[in-house]
């Protein structure tokens, strides 16, 4: 390691300590020739493979802005996207591998959105999976309520809707939603 002070490229480490959850180590050096001390960081580069080749380092920004837009007016704050970048990080340096494929880093969003919300967890996978047809979104939905969840304990919409009453504005009295469907004379 080169020296910032006198620009020698000896030093020697005099102390190492992990930080960032163990994905970094910071260690404290000391030069051999002018005695100076510094710090360093050095983290393990993870890097992803896009489709075309190209190779570029994983970054959680990247996650967290394709994840903002499946969650975009959902009860889903900028800590909770964080938190799953971290989660989805976490995953990919748990395998193991210095290069990751890009579509890997998809499947590797897929569970902790599908954990913190349903409906981005759709609006993600019908883009991520090329859903072309109703029948790719009713299949997903099936799995959906096949698997249970943690969010799967709060009423789905389908449930609240169907209970939906609507007042009439002449009277006092509710009808069912789906009575509100337009009704045509016959004669």
């Amino acid at each position: 390691m080169i020296c910032p002070f006198c620009r020698h490229d000896d030093s020697r480490v005099v102390d190492s300590r992990p930080v960032e959850d163990g994905n970094s180590i910071r260690r404290r050096r000391e030069c051999t020739q002018c005695g100076s001390r510094f710090s360093t960081q050095e983290t393990a580069i993870l890097a992803i493979i896009k489709r075309s080749g190209a190779t570029e380092p994983f970054s959680r920004e990247k996650v967290i802005n394709g994840v903002r837009k499946a969650c975009q007016n959902r009860p889903v704050n900028d800590d909770d996207l964080a938190l799953l970048a971290q989660r989805v990080e976490e995953t990919l340096r748990a395998s193991g591998q210095a290069e990751i494929e890009a579509q890997e880093v998809g499947m590797a969003i897929l569970a902790p959105l599908r954990e913190l919300d349903e409906v981005a967890y759709l609006r993600y996978a019908s883009v991520y999976r090329n859903f072309s047809s109703l029948d790719d979104f009713e299949g997903e939905i099936a799995l959906l309520r096949a698997m249970p969840s943690e969010t799967s304990a709060r009423p789905s919409l389908a449930t609240s809707s169907a209970s939906v009453m609507n007042s009439s504005p002449n009277s006092n009295e509710t009808t069912p939603a789906n009575s509100l469907a337009p009704r045509v004379k016959t004669t």
